[in-house]
């Protein structure tokens, strides 16, 4: 354990950050994870759960929790997966 007061301070707030950095991944996963369920089961509210998947990416992109190439990837293979699904129906 860190004896200077910095030290102490830096390894509360590094906790913190991760703490929330951890929570917002996950609430962006979560978010993705319903997108593909619904489209799996034809739900007819996959078009809004995907506007939310991709809206839940841009946030992470700019809280830096993933990188902007990587989000737009994710993106575009999310829109892919709709579109084919939309398209045999």
């Amino acid at each position: 354990m860190a004896n200077i007061k910095s030290a102490i301070k830096r390894a509360k707030t590094n906790e913190i950050r991760r703490a929330r950095r951890a929570s917002q991944k996950s609430a962006m996963r979560t978010s993705v994870k319903k997108f593909l369920v619904a489209l799996e089961q034809n739900q007819d509210n996959a078009a809004e759960l995907l506007q939310q998947a991709t809206r839940a990416l841009d946030k992470a992109v700019t809280k830096g929790l993933i990188h902007k190439n990587a989000a737009a990837r994710k993106k575009s293979r999310l829109m892919k997966k709709f579109n084919a699904v939309k398209a045999q129906a």
